[in-house]
């Protein structure tokens, strides 16, 4: 060998140590680090069951890229998984197995992996698996457990790896050297690496279930188990925990705890619950469009823990909640066992997908909000693996979110389905508000599909249009509200949470709809204004009163005539009288009560009435005043029976007026009585008819009034 050729040896052999120097102290500093979890050892069907995902979602390059050629199996289904962990163990691994596809790739060829070894093309996708575990623990043997199951597959790989060993660790370090990577993060796109920093530090959101704790009893739970409370995630450390700035029943807690929070008593007895924090915001804006007796559509099949938080905060409210594209029985008896655990109990499941249901079905006329959560890229997650599996979402958007950007032909396609939900949540026509939430970055799912929807015509003339409408996000400030018509709610992803867009769209008001009392008092118990405050439902005795009220206001026309008839007999007798001034005050003004609406539960009290001056015919509707007093004497009080007084006509008394002469100076021949009646359900006796008017009230009353004269000047007022 030439000199020139040690001289490049040796300058190779030295960027390849101070390469593995570079990554050794790498290593010590982020296993010291607190926010790393230590490496997993997976087993031996994990890496099955991850080469089989690999499969299904690894990219799909052009023949005269193809470095690696993993088969062809398109009838390949996703293995089935004995418990959640080795499903997420699995998902990660092809995961990341996909976001390092080219350097593993890569690797293989260099060292001379290939095509000195002779595997089939169904094996290479447990080869590439295997090879990014392998190297993630920098090469070093796998920990295998006694009891772990063979699989002689995964085994006879594993072997023929180990035995590459040098020489896939030096393909690995001129990769680095290649690409000038400190670590093999550096290779990929800055947004994907973007995304892995901010899934290490997303904090975990999670709602109290009020139909089984307290905020208080939480609250004194934690604090025995030793955590402290702080005033923002910014102070999340080791056991502390925040409130969400958004909403009132969602705690916040550091990421490290997931493992031992999910041990906790509060949460395995189904009293907290992790969620996603956009899930929380959307039916918190659902409960705020909600009047009583309102039921809901949940058109896509989310989370179960979704459903029933919207029912948690329901509970107040007579409702059902229909939840949409339940098709699996095993699902649909997973989540009725977990709404009995967490004690929901007005869920109604559908096998239909939400498009092929009819917007005239009978058992949704009492539907009058939906809540959308379409299928989306989840562009704005942190960790995609955690949002395929929870969101039960297409696995082949891990391929796209891998590279850290959604392909345009994925971006339509979703856009189609996400509108198509849109057009149809819009036909019902007794809906009167929708919540569209995703998790998406992108304005192809979000303000596009608004702004298009908002354009569509709905048929018949008699149907209102819907518009956007404000946020009903509680604790939302104004700051948050992003966009160009400042009535979307939008969150960029962050240290402290995913990407979220929230839409509301209301039906425009019909102006002759008139709006409860109830209906009032639960939209602002939607929104916190009436804490502690139960709203009254409405009973059999109400309905009732109201038919009540409603026959004697039938009657009202009556009184009307009566008193017509009272001042035509006044009008009369003015043109007879001279004015005089009154002999005494007039008693305090009585508040005045519609006559129908008021009941005695004991006869009224005997109010005396005052004369007055007579002027003019312009006011003489004193009787009527009068009457109208009479009637409203006193509130009524509250009683088992209530019994409505039904009016009657009334009989003019006689008047008796002075002897007048035609001389200006005439003198009264004789002193003047004036008698008065007061209301009463007895029987008077035949001497006091020729002297006062008659004067009755048909009804009952529990006691008999004493007939009485009263001496009084005026005894018609």
């Amino acid at each position: 060998m030439t000199f020139r050729g040690n001289l490049e040896l040796d300058r190779s052999s030295n960027s390849v140590a101070n390469l593995n120097l570079v990554s050794s102290t790498t290593e010590f500093i982020l296993r010291s680090s607190s926010s790393l979890t230590e490496k997993v050892s997976y087993p031996d069907q994990v890496f099955i069951d991850a080469a089989q995902i690999f499969q299904s979602i690894h990219m799909k390059k052009p023949p005269d890229r193809i470095l690696v050629k993993y088969g062809s199996d398109p009838g390949l289904s996703l293995p089935d998984f004995k418990d959640e962990r080795a499903q997420r163990l699995s998902y990660e691994l092809a995961f990341n197995t996909v976001k390092y596809q080219d350097l593993l790739e890569t690797i293989l060829l260099d060292s001379g992996f290939y095509p000195s070894q002779q595997f089939t093309d169904e094996m290479s996708s447990l080869i590439v698996v295997m090879l990014y575990d392998f190297q993630d623990r920098k090469f070093q043997p796998r920990s295998i457990s006694n009891s772990e199951v063979i699989i002689e597959e995964v085994r006879e790989v594993e072997n023929v790896l180990y035995s590459f060993k040098t020489k896939l660790a030096a393909a690995l370090a001129r990769s680095r050297i290649k690409h000038d990577a400190l670590t093999i993060e550096y290779i990929l796109p800055e947004t994907v690496r973007k995304q892995e920093q901010r899934a290490s530090t997303l904090p975990l959101y999670a709602w109290i279930n009020t139909a089984k704790a307290s905020l208080t009893d939480i609250f004194h739970t934690l604090k025995k188990e030793g955590f402290t409370k702080v005033n923002s995630p910014s102070y999340l450390d080791e056991y502390t925990y925040c409130m969400d700035t958004h909403c009132q029943d969602l705690l916040v807690f550091p990421p490290h705890l997931k493992d031992e929070l999910n041990n906790l008593e509060i949460f395995i007895g189904y009293k907290l619950l992790l969620q996603e924090k956009s899930h929380s915001l959307a039916v918190h804006s659902v409960k705020a469009l909600m009047n009583m007796d309102d039921d809901i559509i949940v058109a896509n099949p989310c989370p179960g823990f979704t459903v029933a938080h919207m029912s948690v905060l329901a509970k107040q409210f007579t409702c059902n909640i229909f939840v949409c594209g339940i098709k699996s029985e095993t699902r649909e008896a997973e989540l009725q066992d977990l709404f009995t655990n967490m004690e929901c109990k007005n869920i109604k499941l559908l096998k239909e997908n939400f498009t092929d249901i009819d917007p005239t079905d009978h058992k949704l006329q009492k539907a009058k909000v939906i809540l959308l959560l379409p299928q989306c890229s989840g562009s704005g997650v942190s960790d995609p693996v955690e949002f395929v599996l929870n969101e039960h979402g297409d696995t082949a958007l891990l391929r796209d979110l891998s590279q850290g950007s959604v392909a345009a032909d994925t971006l339509n396609d979703l856009a189609k389905q996400q509108l198509s939900e849109l057009f149809h949540a819009m036909k019902f026509n007794k809906v009167q508000g929708i919540v569209y939430c995703t998790c998406s970055v992108y304005h192809e799912e979000n303000e596009d599909v608004i702004n298009k929807a908002l354009k569509f015509k709905m048929e018949g003339s008699n149907v209102l249009p819907y518009r956007l409408g404000p946020p009903v996000i509680p604790l939302c400030s104004s700051s948050e509200i992003i966009s160009s018509s400042d009535n979307i709610f939008k969150v960029e992803p962050s240290e402290i949470t995913n990407g979220c867009f929230l839409a509301v769209l209301t039906r425009e008001r019909d102006p002759s709809e008139s709006v409860s009392v109830k209906d009032v008092l639960a939209r602002a118990a939607a929104k916190g204004l009436l804490e502690g405050i139960e709203i009254p439902k409405s009973s059999k005795r109400d309905e009732r009163k109201k038919k009540a009220k409603a026959a004697v206001q039938k009657a009202a026309p009556t009184i009307s005539v009566t008193q017509t008839r009272i001042t035509e007999f006044l009008n009369r007798e003015n043109s007879l009288t001279i004015g005089r001034a009154s002999t005494s005050k007039p008693d305090p003004a009585i508040p005045q009560k519609s006559i129908s609406s008021f009941q005695f539960k004991k006869p009224p009290k005997q109010v005396s009435i005052s004369p007055v001056t007579v002027k003019n015919a312009s006011n003489l509707s004193s009787m009527s005043r009068i009457l109208d007093r009479q009637a409203s004497i006193a509130k009524p009080k509250t009683q088992e029976k209530m019994i409505v007084l039904k009016p009657v006509q009334i009989v003019l008394p006689p008047v008796r007026l002075p002897y007048y002469t035609t001389s200006p100076a005439f003198k009264v021949q004789g002193p003047i009585h004036y008698y008065h009646q007061r209301w009463h359900a007895g029987v008077r006796s035949s001497a006091s008819l020729s002297l006062i008017p008659t004067l009755s009230i048909v009804g009952k009353s529990k006691e008999t009034l004493p007939f009485r004269v009263v001496r009084h000047p005026r005894p018609w007022l």
